[in-house]
């Protein structure tokens, strides 16, 4: 059958315009959704593992962005984006994605090395040491007060019973601070009780910058730290934050702030 000139030009139109209609997943108020732009978001939640691709998830990912399209019609229509407080925190969002996608491409060319992650672990177990200690102690406001403490304990009085006067929060338990690296404490607090033997309590009060400590070691054994597969993750991340705060502030020194 041989067409009409009419026809074949209708024909001609609609094969024409077919891919056209194919690259768009739907069309608002004539304003079109790329049907790339499903793909990428289906593809970035599948990513995620956060679901499968099925037709189910891209039909509601397309749901989600006619709707998302209605709206922002909508907030066009009625100016919202013209709004000074918007448009600040358009801006702010924009430097936040730019800022963001600029130190990850950071990262990627200065990533931590073995030999980084292996140095900064051994410097953690050399400030933790090899022992850690079960302590209690009494905290008060003067010298006076942790002397007359200590002069209790050596008359026969409970620990326990007189760390209820102690004015941090292990006065609910006693006075108890559990199993900690002597670097967990401030300097004179951990000299002191390091010098203590297993039972012993100072014989003098230990003054700290928080107030007066009578301390009393329950107990010591060998530190269980974690090895360095364990922490493997954790330490790269810590030195991969320190190297972009580095970089930051280089970036800072070199700006010209007037």
């Amino acid at each position: 059958m041989i067409l009409k000139p009419a026809r074949l030009l209708l024909a001609l139109i609609a094969v024409a315009a077919a891919p056209a209609f194919a690259q768009n997943a739907a069309t608002v108020n004539g304003k079109a959704i790329p049907a790339s732009k499903v793909e990428a978001i289906v593809k970035q939640v599948v990513a995620q593992g956060k679901q499968a691709d099925s037709p189910q998830l891209r039909e509601a990912i397309k749901k989600d962005l006619i709707g998302r399209e209605v709206l922002i019609q909508e907030a066009d229509k009625q100016g919202v984006g013209t709004r000074a407080e918007v448009k600040a925190a358009l801006e702010n969002t924009r430097q936040s994605i730019i800022i963001n996608a600029m130190l990850a491409d950071y990262v990627k060319k200065n990533p931590v090395s073995d030999a980084e992650i292996k140095a900064e672990y051994d410097k953690y177990k050399a400030q933790v040491g090899d022992k850690e200690y079960h302590a209690r102690h009494i905290l008060v406001e003067t010298e006076q007060q942790a002397k007359d403490i200590i002069a209790k304990l050596k008359a026969g009085g409970k620990f326990e019973e007189l760390a209820k006067v102690s004015k941090d929060g292990s006065a609910n338990n006693g006075g108890d601070l559990d199993w900690a690296a002597p670097s967990s404490y401030v300097k004179p607090f951990s000299d002191a009780m390091v010098a203590l033997k297993d039972g012993q309590i100072t014989e003098t009060p230990v003054k700290s910058q928080f107030g007066y400590h009578v301390i009393k070691l329950e107990g010591s054994r060998a530190a269980k730290l974690p090895s360095l597969d364990e922490v493997k993750g954790q330490v790269a991340e810590a030195l991969t934050q320190k190297k972009v705060a580095a970089y930051r502030e280089d970036l800072i020194k070199k700006a010209k702030i007037q």
